[in-house]
């Protein structure tokens, strides 16, 4: 199991949203290459970052903070407003070691699918942010969450595990920012179903409690934002649950 650390930036700020929502904005007294610093000593060997104002601008707008980031992190994982192959190039450019493609991916699976026989399966990772209906069936969301698509995310899954998917990250958008615990019967399905993903779950990691049942899920790695930003998660944890393997592959030469 492996925590990973993630900083949502929005106008340069390290903020946390709740659900999604804009209009719920927390904003930190952090700044953004100092809090990666931090995570970096703490003993993490990836961090992941998301540029907010990108995704609701359909293009990534925060290259040069990426960029900062990078120098800090052992490795870094980002996304944000992705929607070309010139902007996957652009972000890779940055130092970012990987990729997170969502909209795209949904909207455009055979796009997304040349990108990974393109770029490699280590350089991109899936952003599978789920939204459940009230009729019980889970929908990708799409637009920085603004969205929603009908598409059968099993489905997408399947046509990208033929293109060689390796890495997927997946929010039950309920429980983002909401301290509230992380979904762990979705995750337990999700791993079980396709147990050749590297699966990264994010939303609702309050504490080590939580790290460790969504361990007994499947799963590969967490994400944790507010928790350690609260100091309910605290860093100790982050070295603690390092392992070697955790989250495969993680030397990539730029």
């Amino acid at each position: 199991m492996n925590i990973i650390p993630a900083i949502d930036l929005r106008d340069g700020r390290v903020v946390r949203l709740r659900q999604g929502d804009f209009n719920q904005t927390r904003a930190f007294d952090e700044d953004p290459v100092l809090l990666s610093q931090r995570y970096a000593n703490a003993g993490t060997d990836w961090l992941h970052v998301v540029d907010l104002d990108g995704a609701r601008a359909g293009k990534p707008t925060q290259l040069d903070a990426l960029s900062r980031i990078a120098i800090q992190a052992s490795h870094l994982q980002a996304g944000g407003g992705v929607r070309t192959r010139e902007d996957v190039q652009r972000v890779l450019d940055a130092g970012v070691s990987r990729v997170v493609v969502g909209s795209v991916a949904v909207r455009e699976p055979d796009t997304f699918s040349d990108w990974l026989k393109e770029f490699g399966a280590e350089r991109l990772c899936l952003a599978l942010d789920l939204r459940r209906g009230n009729d019980g069936r889970w929908r990708p969301a799409v637009d920085a969450w603004q969205g929603e698509s009908d598409a059968d995310f099993t489905a997408l899954l399947d046509q990208f595990f033929t293109a060689g998917l390796r890495h997927v990250l997946t929010t039950d958008i309920a429980q983002d920012g909401m301290a509230a615990g992380p979904n762990l019967t979705l995750y337990r399905e999700l791993a079980s179903r396709w147990p050749s993903f590297a699966w990264i779950a994010s939303g609702g990691v309050r504490n080590r409690t939580d790290v460790d049942a969504l361990a007994a899920t499947g799963v590969h790695a967490c994400v944790a934002g507010t928790a350690l930003l609260e100091g309910t998660l605290d860093l100790a944890a982050v070295r603690e649950y390092q392992k070697p393997g955790a989250v495969p592959v993680t030397s990539i030469s730029l």
